[in-house]
This record gives structure tokens, sequence and C-alpha cells, in this order.
């Protein structure tokens, strides 16, 4: 039986985040690249969920910025409805770091190419930004890499539901950002939030995404 899903579209809105969009010269691939070689002094927001999860679960996820013509898009899937965590959200591809993986950015990549078809030659990796450690006892190392079409997609259907693209620009402009917060069995709980169109981006995914938004502007 799969697991009711929390709805978090239906939460009220505390507050607009509201900075000012991340400049469109700041979002090409020279500048990407240029800005992970050299990152200035910036401060993230990262949640302290250090008392509830001493010891985290190390895993990986890959942040794909697909170059297309019309600009950069971030790449993301919707997992499926029975799964144990995270279940119906919208998230980057990746998972749990295995023994064999020497790396998170071999843990990224090798779940990517597990989960969407995605292959490790179509991958430029730039970067990454600091570990996000999530409501859910991981603490997720997020690689951000450049995605070079074409390239072919395969979902897999245990823990894939959709694969999707929303553009770069919408992600990375503060008027795009909400602040919710809710009562759950944990306590009350804040999330940002980045509705696209029909998706709702949320809670780890939005806040991985918030530091990319500072760590691009700053």
């Amino acid at each position: 039986m799969s697991k009711p899903l929390v709805d978090p579209s239906q939460w009220p809105v505390d507050s607009i985040a509201g900075e000012a969009a991340v400049l469109l010269e700041r979002l090409a691939p020279a500048w990407l690249r240029q800005r992970f070689a050299e990152p200035p002094a910036w401060t993230p927001e990262l949640p302290d969920e250090s008392a509830r999860f001493p010891h985290p679960t190390a895993a990986a996820v890959l942040v794909p910025l697909v170059l297309r013509e019309e600009g950069l898009s971030l790449l993301l899937t919707q997992r499926t409805a029975h799964l144990n965590d995270h279940a119906g959200q919208i998230a980057f591809p990746g998972g749990r770091a295995e023994p064999g993986d020497g790396s998170p950015i071999e843990t990224a990549l090798r779940e990517t190419e597990e989960e969407i078809g995605l292959a490790r030659r179509h991958i430029e990796v730039i970067g990454h930004l600091p570990d996000y450690l999530t409501g859910t006892g991981y603490r997720v190392t997020p690689v951000v890499g450049l995605v070079l079409p074409p390239f072919e997609l395969r979902a897999d259907p245990g823990e894939v539901a959709e694969i999707f693209e929303v553009p770069l620009a919408f992600l990375m402009d503060g008027l795009n950002h909400r602040r919710l917060s809710a009562e759950l069995p944990s306590g009350r709980r804040s999330f940002y939030a980045m509705p696209y169109e029909e998706r709702f981006i949320w809670g780890a995914t939005a806040g991985m995404l918030r530091n990319l938004f500072h760590f691009l502007r700053a």
C-alpha cells in the first residue's frame, strides 16, 4: 500500500524571500565554471538537524544544468509514490552512497545513470555545494554538472515517476522562493518552496537550490 503523500502546496505561505534574481550573464556555462573554480566567500542556509541525526547516511545528488539554446534548464525528477523516503516529491537524481563509491561525485553519477539513464559522458562536473542534512537523516552532497544534449533518458519505474526540466532563471529569482511552515509529527517545520506551473518544488530540493542561488549571487 502506498504511503499517503504530504501536500505542502496547501500549507500557508509565511513569506516570499524576494531577493533580486541572479544576473542572466551569470547563468552561462563559462561563468559557472569560473565561479566554481574560484568560489567567493558566502554563507549557505543549512537546516540544523544534527541533534536529530548525529550519524546521518551519506548520499549525493546531481544538480544537472542542461545546455539548451534558450538558456540553461534544471533537470528534475518526481519520485514514485511508494518509496519510503520523500515519496512523490520532486528531487534531484541521486541517492545513498555505496561502499564502492570513491567520492560523492561517483555516487551522484552512478545514481543518476541508474535512476534516469543519463550517461556520465554527457555530464561535465564543475563543482559541488555544501552538504545538506535532510529531515530524513541523509547528509547529501549536491554535485553540480553541465549536461550536453542530445542525450537519452530512461526512468527507473521503481523510483522515478517522471523526468522534467525547469528554466534555471526562474529558480534563481528570489521572487519565486516561498517560505512555508506546518505542524508535522516531528514538530513545527519550515520549508522553502518554488512552485513552477503544475510542479511544487519544496523541502530539501528547494533548500539546496536556495544555496545555489546564494552561491551564484555572492
